[in-house]
């Protein structure tokens, strides 16, 4: 009896030593590295930066003060916040800001598309976005709603190169000021969900993100769709969004910059692309140095040293910041001065009207 005893206790032992230790999920599995090579988060970047690429929705109404204090800490002299919407909320958020800090961000109009092709749309729209630049807009923001959520008067999905759009791009051109535009999602969501998936532990953690083949159509037919749009509208300024998708294809987003000579790239939420491909990244970089922005997409202060250190240092094996964007380490590409500066600001400056340059003396 007692040898039963033991024996049960000892299967039992076995199995729970093996649940915890042997069989973990990917989830769970993060081990620390036991890698030791030099290199220190940057906590501050190296020169002071635009983040073209910002997110305040409450910037009518709310309190600025800490958000420029975490921007201090971290160089930010100027945040652009996309999120500007139209009409009295977005004079509301510049009077905020020019009544607070009026040197410290610029705001971006929206445009709801929905309804596209009713009578009178195109030119009530065309209007307000008018009315938003006098109003103090420095540029228009695009959502990825436009190809994907967004229907037209008769409830059909709205294409980026809808021709009835078009008056819309050739006002922002007119005016003078960019459109920065995120399209569709990154390719995986829309590929199978399995073991070959690179973003499979994103797709798991967030299910709301996967997509059929066609839903609402194929990743190539939207993303084509945009740069067309880019193409049909040489005199507009595009800011294309997360290097458009292609930071895991700099070869192909290279061909793409050198066909579309209109078209800039913001590096929002895809610094985990640059920084594990240092080499091939950093030739990309110096070869489009110019067409290059910085941006960080969500607000979250704790994340930005990821970014410094893969553009600043040249580190080895760093960690990332969120495990389901990208299990894999870091690498940093250690840019030349001149090549941070234009990422940082310079080519923000040249391309973003109404931003104090005094705040980035040389």
């Amino acid at each position: 009896m007692p040898s039963k005893f033991i024996l049960s206790l000892l299967v039992i032992i076995y199995f729970v030593l093996k649940s915890q230790s042997q069989e973990m999920s990917f989830e769970d599995y993060n081990p620390k590295s036991t890698l030791v090579v030099p290199g220190e988060v940057i906590k501050k970047a190296k020169f002071p930066f635009i983040d073209v690429h910002g997110h305040q929705y409450r910037m009518a109404t709310q309190d600025l003060a800490p958000v420029v204090a975490a921007m201090d800490t971290l160089n930010m002299k100027v945040m652009v916040n996309l999120s500007g919407r139209s009409g009295d909320n977005l004079k509301q958020a510049v009077k905020n800001v020019k009544t607070n800090y009026p040197n410290r961000f610029v705001v971006f109009a929206n445009v709801d598309f929905n309804g596209a092709g009713a009578e009178g749309w195109i030119e009530k729209t065309v209007a307000q976005l008018r009315a938003d630049v006098k109003n103090g807009a420095k540029g228009l923001k695009v959502y990825k709603s436009l190809g994907m959520y967004n229907k037209d008067v008769h409830g059909r999905r709205l294409a980026i190169d809808d021709k009835r759009l078009e008056p819309i791009w050739e006002t922002c051109g007119e005016l003078g000021i960019p459109v920065l535009i995120h399209a569709a999602d990154p390719k995986s969501f829309w590929e199978p969900f399995d073991g070959d998936n690179e973003r499979w532990l994103e797709l798991k953690t967030r299910p709301r993100r996967k997509r059929g083949p066609n839903n609402p159509a194929p990743w190539e037919q939207i993303i084509a769709e945009q740069h067309n749009m880019f193409k049909k509208h040489s005199n507009t300024t595009f800011i294309n969004a997360h290097m458009g998708w292609y930071a895991n294809n700099l070869g192909k987003l290279g061909k793409l910059l050198d066909e579309i000579p209109n078209m800039n790239v913001g590096i929002g939420a895809i610094i985990a692309e640059l920084g594990r491909q240092p080499r091939f990244a950093k030739a990309f970089f110096i070869k489009y140095q110019n067409r290059i922005l910085f941006g960080k997409d969500s607000w979250k202060p704790e994340e930005f040293p990821t970014y410094f250190r893969v553009l600043e240092s040249d580190d080895e094996y760093f960690p990332y910041h969120k495990k389901y964007h990208a299990f894999w380490a870091m690498y940093g590409l250690d840019l030349p001065d001149e090549v941070l500066k234009k990422v940082y600001y310079k080519n923000a400056l040249r391309i973003v009207p109404g931003i104090d340059k005094s705040l980035f003396k040389e």
